[in-house]
Parts: C-alpha cells; structure tokens; sequence
C-alpha cells in the first residue's frame, strides 16, 4: 500500500492552520463548514417538499398516498446510506492523518456497498402495495403510493451513490459544491413537477407518478455533477482509477462502520414511519395533517443535519489527530449551536402554527379546515422535542466521529422502539388522545435517545481520542 501523502493533502487537510482554541473560534470553525452544508440540507429538502406542496394541490389522496410511499422510500434508503455515511468520518479521519490512500479506499468501496445495497432492494420497492394493505393503510392510497415507487424505486441508486460522494467531499470540507448542485436540482424538480403532475406546458398529467420521474431525474444529474466535481477538483486522489478492483480490508471497514449508522438512521426513520402507519389507522385527514406536520419539522430540523454532519467531521479530526481536549471543545460547541437554534424553533412553532400549515393546502380543498385544525396543533406539540432531537442527533454525530457506532445502534433502537413507539400507541388509542397522544409518544422516544447517546459520549466516547499512551 502506498505511504500517506501529507503534501498532496496539504490543500484540504483540516491541519494546513492551527485548530481552534476557544470555544469561539470552535464556533466559527463550526458554522464556517457547517452551514454550507445546512443551506444544502435545507435546499434537499425542498425538493421534497416541492412534491408535498404540489401533490397537496393535486388531491388528498396523492398528498396521503406520497405520504406513506416516501416515508417507505425513506427508512430503506437510510439503511444503505449508512455506508456512505461512514465516508465522512474515516475520510475526516485519513485528513487529519495526511492519509489519502485511506481515504481512497473508503470512498471506492462505499460506493460498491451503497451500489449492491441499491440494486438487492429494488423488488421491495416494485411490489410494495401489499406492504401497505397489510399495515392497514386504504385500498386507494396503498395503489397510488405503489404506483409512486414503482418509477422512484429507480432513483436508489444515484441517490445512495450520491450520499457516498457528499461525505467524501464533505469531510475534504468541499462543501460549497452541494450547495449549488442543490439548489439547481431544486429548480429541476420544481419545472419537472409543474409540467408532470398537473400536465402543464404539453406535458401529460401524471399526478404522483409525475413527481416520481421529476425525483429521479434529479438524482441522476445530482451524481453526475458530484462525480465530476470530485475528478476535477481532487485529481490526485485518483478516485475512479481501477474503481471494479475489490479491496477485502476497506469492504471491511466501511461495512462494520456503516451499517450499525444505517441501522441507528433506521430506528429513528422507521420511528417516524411507524408515526405514520399508526396515524393512518385514524383516517386519511390525520394522516395528511401529519405529513404536513412533518415536512415542517423536517424542514426545521435540516439546521441540525447540516450542523450534525459538520460536527462529525470535526470530532473525526480531532479522533485522527487523538486530541481529547479539541474534541471536548467541539462536542460543546456543537451541543450549544444545537440549542440555541431549538429555541427560535419553539418561538416560531409556538406563534404561527396555521399560517405555516396553510401554505401546504389549497385554499379550495373542502378538508382545509380540518387540517389546518389538526396539523396546528402537532406543529405546537413539535414544539415539545426541538432540544431533545437537536441533541440526540449531535449526540450521534460525535460518536460516529469517533467510530463508536455499535452500542449507540442499540441505545438508538430501545429509545425509539421499546420506550417511544409504545408510548406513542398508549396514548393515542389506549388512552383515545388520538394524534395528539401519538405525537406525544414521539416526544418520549426522543428524550430517551438524548440522555442515552449524550451518557455514552460523555461518561465513554469522549476518552477514547486520547493518545493510546494515555489509555
């Protein structure tokens, strides 16, 4: 295996200045990598809101059926994202170390990984309509909601293969490229959107199978701008070359890294999932006041995604470079960041629920009422879980900076599924609370997952960035 290369690194190393000291230069270290990648989570989530706003203007049912069907699409494409999450933390890793043979390796067999993971899930996704008969959702959203995954199935690939490729460039802190490449592919979608669903400017009308193909088409152009970028930017790393030759150790790595991360993002989606089939059971009305619900809180929640993600690389850094002190540093920094954005969150919750949930509805639709009604008052209840789902997923941030993804899986797992989800189904149809008790449940799950993943950080993770002298 070739030596690490310090100098051909020495124009992306995190090490080319000194690392910050205080907590204020940590906190403009932070931000400075983060909110690119915030902007970019931001504009991601656009996208997908663009086909929420416009299948809400469609009809009901497209809105329900999207609902269900991308929250599906979600929690399978989560678990293959793990592999090219564990990109950014061996790759922060292999920069701080002036490693660019590691980082290689990593990024190749990522995308192996997410490209087999990718392929091996396509029948779940083609014939999926029995899934949702059998988790109780409508005849009528159950075939749409088949019908939507049946073309964006397809759009798994380039968009695991484009995961592998943000954490590459994002822990090489090349951030500023996802952000363009997002806010292009927003405005892609939207046009496709426009014309397809509602048959505009010649187009044939689609409805969801519409936002289906806009969604696809988006994340080819998305990984072909990515994989460019990287060649051009970076072409000494030589990414591409003998990209068909396996590599036994990396596979390894990237394996037993990212899969307890895809699992861990599985809970919590398949959580939030699970929300949904349950709302479903109370009617179509709840279940499309909840997608709206959610799509707000989502929205809000892409701050932490970015800033979680720029947290990981930091304590990768301070991993490779085996500097407790740093890391200590940055977990605070990155924990009081989190806070401090939860609660302008909660004010904004808190003051203009209707008015966010408006923007959702067409002001024709004969249920507006009742959703306005209903998606109100879950956004107050969101309100309740801005700081514990701010923290917990910092929380995991830090810890899959230091590879230490394991144990966390599990605290994740019985948080959401053994204290969260049970909670959420006593108190909506136990004790008869209705969306109001399933929301509440979600609250619970979360607050478990903080003071469990924030227990193991501080009380273990935090130490094992000591020199191994020091052990």
């Amino acid at each position: 295996m070739n030596a690490p290369n310090p100098a051909a690194m020495s124009n992306i190393s995190p090490n080319k200045s000194p690392h910050p000291q205080s907590y204020a230069d940590h906190a403009r270290a932070l931000l400075a990598l983060g909110i690119p990648l915030v902007l970019s989570s931001v504009a991601g989530f656009a996208i997908h809101m663009t086909d929420t706003i416009m299948l809400g203007w469609y009809d009901v049912i497209s809105l329900a059926a999207a609902t269900i069907a991308t929250s599906f699409w979600f929690i399978i494409f989560i678990l293959g994202a793990g592999f090219g999450h564990a990109v950014m933390s061996l790759v922060a890793a292999a920069a701080a170390a002036g490693d660019e043979v590691r980082a290689r390796r990593a990024t190749r067999m990522a995308l192996w990984l997410s490209l087999m993971f990718a392929i091996i899930v396509q029948p779940l996704l083609y014939w999926s309509e029995a899934v949702f008969l059998a988790l109780g959702q409508t005849a009528d959203v159950a075939a749409e909601a088949q019908r939507y995954l049946r073309i964006a199935g397809f759009g798994m690939i380039p968009a695991l293969l484009a995961v592998v490729m943000r954490s590459y460039l994002s822990a090489l802190h090349l951030t500023a490229v996802q952000l363009w490449v997002t806010l292009a592919a927003l405005v892609v979608n939207a046009m496709v959107n426009y014309a397809l669903i509602f048959g505009n400017w010649g187009a044939p009308e689609l409805g969801i199978r519409g936002a289906a193909i806009a969604s696809v088409i988006v994340q080819v152009i998305t990984l072909v701008v990515l994989l460019i970028y990287a060649q051009v930017k970076m072409p000494q790393f030589r990414l591409y070359q003998r990209l068909w030759k396996a590599d036994p150790s990396a596979i390894r790595d990237v394996f037993w890294l990212g899969l307890p991360i895809g699992l861990t993002s599985l809970a919590e989606s398949g959580f939030f999932t699970a929300s949904a089939v349950m709302m479903g059971w109370i009617g179509e009305i709840e279940l499309a006041a909840h997608g709206i619900a959610l799509q707000l809180v989502a929205l809000m929640f892409m701050f932490h995604v970015g800033m979680s993600q720029a947290a990981t690389i930091r304590a990768g850094n301070a991993y490779g470079r085996r500097d407790e002190d740093d890391l200590r540093r940055v977990a605070k920094t990155a924990f009081g960041v989190a806070l401090a954005f939860g609660l302008v969150v909660v004010v904004i919750f808190l003051t203009v629920p209707e008015a966010l949930i408006s923007l959702f509805i067409d002001p024709s639709e004969p249920a507006r009422g009742t959703l306005l009604s209903i998606g109100a008052t879950l956004v107050m209840l969101a309100a309740l879980f801005q700081f514990v789902d701010s923290t917990q997923i910092i929380a995991l941030s830090l810890l899959r900076g230091v590879q230490d993804t394991n144990v966390p899986m599990w605290l994740a797992a019985v948080s959401y599924w053994i204290i969260g989800l049970p909670a959420s189904y006593i108190m909506a149809f136990t004790l008869d609370w209705g969306p109001v008790g399933l929301w509440l449940g979600l609250v619970v799950g979360l607050g478990a997952a903080s003071a469990l993943l924030m227990w193991r950080f501080w009380g273990r993770s935090v130490r094992i960035s000591r020199p191994v002298a020091a052990l």
